[in-house]
């Protein structure tokens, strides 16, 4: 299977980042809508997409209002936005309001069941994750493989979503802060990158990948992984456009 990350930055688009999106082209699936959603028209596979939102924020779904551009109408119409009821209804009230985005979305919204059944015989399965506004991970699982997806919170060692990612094969987290900012963590519901490795570490993952970055970090070379590769070494930090197999 393969992962494409196609918006790898936190909260705004600089020059070398988009804001929150990933595909899995093969199966048509999408995890968050945010800036990098332009970016699905290239690697489209399938008649239709799946997208799933772990909230509101408008890092996360602008990009939907991108799908009238993005995917031709038949497309559009057989695409399926799942989220929490109360995250669409906000979509819905707000984004698609007539002031700010005048045409209808094609798509469809669903209310978001805990389990999801995926193509290929996959399923989606999502747990609560502690971010102001409220948000939601997810687990992916196929016959062949895994994939978690946590983005929009505080990681702790102990944090009580281990459970729910333990043993995938590729972990996608957010790791907004390369260093230990432990207050702002707090207050602004994001990670630090060492708490990140710590999570890593105690769900026993095969690779971690790091997204959701701060923008205003103007070089990578900032972003340094070594104090954290010393809890958990096997990580790298994604890029817009880098794709993984697992």
């Amino acid at each position: 299977m393969k992962l494409l990350l196609l918006g790898t930055g936190g909260y705004y688009a600089n020059d070398r980042r988009h804001t929150a999106c990933l595909m899995l082209p093969e199966v048509g699936v999408v995890l968050d809508a945010g800036s990098g959603m332009f970016r699905v028209a290239d690697y489209l596979a399938t008649e239709r997409l799946d997208i799933f939102l772990t909230h509101a924020h408008l890092d996360h779904v602008l990009g939907l209002t991108y799908l009238l551009g993005v995917l031709t109408e038949q497309v559009q119409q057989r695409t399926i936005v799942h989220g929490k009821a109360e995250k669409l209804d906000a979509i819905r009230t707000h984004l698609f309001a007539e002031p700010l985005f005048p045409v209808q979305p094609k798509f469809q919204m669903k209310a978001l069941a805990d389990e999801v059944a995926l193509p290929e015989n996959g399923k989606l399965t999502c747990f609560p994750l502690a971010h102001p506004g409220g948000s939601i991970g997810f687990r992916l699982d196929w016959p062949a493989g895994s994939l978690a997806y946590v983005t929009d919170t505080t990681a702790l060692a102990d944090a009580a979503y281990i459970d729910c990612i333990r043993g995938v094969n590729v972990l996608v987290h957010e790791a907004f802060f390369a260093e230990d900012a432990n207050d702002m963590a707090d207050v602004m519901g994001h990670s630090c990158l060492s708490d990140v490795a710590k999570v890593a570490a105690a769900a026993e993952v095969g690779l971690l990948v790091l997204v959701h970055v701060n923008p205003q970090l103007d070089e990578d070379a900032k972003f340094d992984l070594r104090p954290a590769q010393q809890i958990f070494k096997n990580m790298l930090l994604g890029t817009d456009r880098m794709e993984i197999e697992f």
